[in-house]
């Protein structure tokens, strides 16, 4: 190379784009090819797109670029000829020729010599393999691997979201530096380097847009970002001049208001026959001033609504253009599958073909990007794990191609891509046995599972299939990285399978991270927004239908029991007192959780820009980002894993407040408390109901140390225990309570299934105020004893 064409970079820039935009020509047009040889159309495309290459490279002067694609150009030209018919072997080299292409636009280590010193003998190679084909010599049609490429920069990743890979061990051998396999059996793949994303092609080149389409110009990310904040803005501001027309229009009623009562007044004076003729032409001149102000008010009101319609129109259609510029076709983010696929089909003997389907759906490009690693993962795991290999196939009465289709939608605002394979699917029963063996689950409960709920131990950290561990898979690293990932951009991840007809993976995902469809509610005089993609349903609930079991509300939704909390209560506020009847409850989770969160108010449905919070406030909990409304007003927006988090984290500590209930109960009227203490649950729920039906505000402890730590916290007025008890029995808790000075007083009552007269004795000697046998229990008789020993439940 000239050493004055070295010096200039931009020239090896223009270059580098150039192959970019060529290679995907080539992948598209080459594996075509491998499906129908004799694709006149395709044979056309990728002659040319050689063709220009080569002449690209004599330009900048790389030799060894002008070399590969000359040799390149020549076996199309054969082909089209009908001098040559293509092979798998034609169709491996002139792919390998496109990555060497492709890397001396973006050399090694930047390395502008590549060509001419490391790279030399891989392009001698080639150019020899490929003249040795054109000469009709013998060459094995076996996946032909010359010394292995500098990769292209991979996909950013969320670092939190790629599992790291177990170290090999000394005499291992050292494994490729690629992406982690996809479970049910991952591990690091020798991948074939894929083509680096593609500019966009030039009309009139081969696969270029066709001379119709609109130009395309390259605008950084950043640049789009302050756009869109900017058009949100602005559509913010153009919503102020509605109130300000209405509050003319109130301005403009008044004021015809006044005529009137100057109309009237003048009648008055002019019916009277002594009014003075001074005051009427007074009256008559402020009529004449009232009138001409009114219809100039009016006349600017009209006008200022006329500007707030033309306003909100133009900042909504620039606010949608800046949406739309964040918008990318899907295609975009699938550039280089498809060789993906057959390269590791091919070096797993296997014949793969991917289809893809709804390429032009269009999808915000910050999702795109985070989708490129977890498509990868799903897609070789198809290869590897679904996908037979011919002879299975053939045996099973398949084509030899296996075939993995790539189907993606929008769907109710959302995007839905569906990634489904043709192969054998997953062994039910291994998978059975692997989660025994792995001790996940007992053999009697995995029996019972459904398909759907062994499915999902596939996304479990670690889980694995296979025993041993191959270059491809093993590890058990993968699926659950991928819905880790898919999780990030607030989506799911769903396993189906249908006997026979392979595995499907069903993702579901937001279109923007920008914007949010979110349902507004209130929660102690503030605003805030569920994101709609995990609120399964909003309900009014009434009162009567919450119930309490050990401590923790519950509702009945559909076929299960949800469990119930305070919003304000997850977010360390007061509670609004609410003397509705019903409750607004939000719905939150996914199929595998579900809980219910009561809040003050439903706000209704927005779509909000989300705006993120301030680096410096770091992660707050709870939030994920703030919005502002169209009228003004700032939002924050929940996190919802975040949320459900916190929610659990709130049952499995007990510390669940009830629900403010309105109406009376609402009345500051203090009811006498009762602790229930016993190891039965359905002897303490019998209890709790009883005693809960008649007024008394109820507790429940599951033994006579868990009782003793409530007691030490709390106040009560009675307290009803159990005697046979895990950790401390009721005899112990007994004297306990009547040795603690604060507690002495509390009267307790011993219910238990002993009811010999020693056992009496015994519990009456210890302490206990009242001794009632299981054996001969009734409720009143439990009512009338706690009536006895501590009144009515109302002090």
């Amino acid at each position: 190379m000239n050493p004055d064409q070295l010096r200039d970079a931009s020239l090896l820039e223009l270059f580098a784009l150039e192959a970019q935009s060529q290679a995907e020509v080539l992948n598209a047009g080459l594996l075509a090819l491998e499906r129908n040889p004799a694709a006149a159309d395709q044979l056309e495309a990728c002659m040319r797109a050689a063709h220009s290459l080569k002449g690209a490279a004599r330009i900048v002067g790389l030799d060894g670029g002008v070399r590969v694609a000359h040799v390149m150009e020549d076996c199309l030209v054969a082909a089209q000829r009908g001098e040559l018919a293509l092979r798998p072997a034609h169709i491996d080299t002139l792919l390998h020729g496109t990555d060497l292409l492709l890397r001396l636009g973006n050399p090694p280590d930047g390395d502008l010599d590549w060509a001419g010193h490391a790279g030399k003998d891989e392009i001698d190679a080639l150019v020899t393999r490929l003249g040795a084909l054109l000469a009709g010599k013998a060459v094995d049609d076996a996946p032909w691997a010359p010394a292995p490429a500098a990769p292209p920069a991979p996909a950013q990743v969320t670092p939190q979201a790629t599992p790291a890979t177990p170290q090999a061990g000394p005499d291992a051998a050292p494994e490729p530096p690629v992406a982690p396999m996809i479970a049910p059996v991952i591990a690091p793949p020798i991948t074939p380097a894929e083509p680096a994303r593609a500019a966009e092609p030039r009309p009139g080149e081969p696969g270029g847009l066709p001379e119709a389409q609109e130009r395309m110009l390259r605008v950084s990310a950043d640049t789009l970002d302050q756009l869109l904040a900017l058009s949100g803005a602005a559509m913010i501001e153009a919503n102020w001049l509605k109130p300000f027309g209405n509050a003319l229009q109130q301005t403009r009623r008044l004021q015809m208001r006044a005529l009137q009562a100057l109309d009237a007044a003048q009648v008055a004076l002019a019916g009277g026959g002594t009014a003075d003729g001074t005051a009427q032409a007074r009256l008559a001149d402020a009529q004449l001033l009232l009138a001409e102000s009114h219809r100039q008010l009016s006349q600017r009101t009209s006008e200022l609504e006329q500007y707030d319609h033309r306003t909100g129109r133009l900042s909504r259609q620039l606010y949608d253009r800046a949406l739309a510029s964040r918008m990318r076709p899907l295609a975009d983010g699938l550039a280089g599958y498809s060789r993906m696929v057959r390269d590791l089909g091919r070096a797993l003997g296997k014949s793969v073909h991917l289809e893809l389907v709804g390429e032009s759906t269009k999808v915000d490009r910050d999702i795109l990007e985070q989708l490129e690693a977890p498509l990868a993962h799903l897609l070789r795991n198809a290869v590897d794990h679904g996908i037979e290999t011919p002879e299975a196939r053939r045996a099973a009465g398949k084509p030899a191609e296996g075939r993995i289709t790539l189907n993606a939608r929008h769907n109710a605002g959302r995007l839905v891509i569906v990634i489904a394979d043709d192969g054998a699917g997953v062994d039910l029963d291994a998978l059975r046995q692997a989660i025994v063996r792995r001790g996940l689950a007992p053999a009697e409960t995995v029996a019972r599972l459904s398909q759907a709920e062994l499915l999902d131990f596939l996304l479990l950290p670690g889980f694995s299939l296979r025993e041993t561990v191959s270059e491809v898979s093993g590890r058990g690293v993968g699926l659950d990285a991928v819905q880790d990932m898919i999780r990030q951009v607030r989506g799911s991840i769903r396993l189906v399978q249908e006997s026979g007809r392979g595995m499907q993976f069903h993702l579901e995902l937001p279109l923007t991270l920008s914007v949010v469809r979110a349902l507004l509610v209130e929660v102690s005089g503030e605003a805030y927004a569920f994101p709609l993609a995990y609120v399964m349903q909003v309900l009014r609930l009434e009162r009567g239908a919450i119930e309490q079991l050990e401590n923790h509300q519950h509702f009945r939704f559909g076929e299960r029991h949800v469990g119930l909390v305070s919003a304000a209560q997850v977010l360390q506020q007061a509670e609004a007192r609410a003397d509705e009847d019903t409750v607004p409850v939000v719905v939150l989770g996914d199929h595998e959780r579900t809980y219910g969160v009561a809040v003050d108010r439903l706000l209704g449905e927005r779509i909000l820009v989300v705006q993120p919070l301030a680096a410096s406030l770091g992660k707050i909990k709870d939030i994920a980002a703030g919005s502002i409304t169209e009228d003004g007003t700032p939002v924050l927006i929940f996190d919802a894993e975040d949320m459900i988090r916190s929610v659990e984290k709130l049952l499995s500590e007990g510390k669940i407040d009830r629900i403010r209930r309105g109406g009376a109960e609402a009345a500051p009227v203090r009811r006498k408390r009762v602790l229930v203490v016993d190891d039965s649950l359905t002897v303490r729920e019998l209890e709790r109901k009883l005693l809960a039906n008649r007024g008394y505000e109820v507790a429940v402890a599951v033994d006579g140390m868990d009782a003793w730590n409530v007691l030490r916290a709390e106040s009560f007025d009675l307290v009803i225990t159990d005697i046979d008890m895990p950790r401390m029995d009721g005899i112990e808790l007994v004297t306990r309570i009547k040795r603690e000075a604060r507690l002495q007083q509390v009267p307790v009552m011993v219910v238990s299934y002993k009811d010999r007269e020693q056992d009496r004795q015994r519990g009456l000697q210890a302490g206990a105020d009242y001794y009632l046998a299981k054996g001969s229990f009734q409720d009143a008789a439990l009512l009338d004893a706690v009536q006895d020993l501590i009144g009515e439940a109302r002090a």
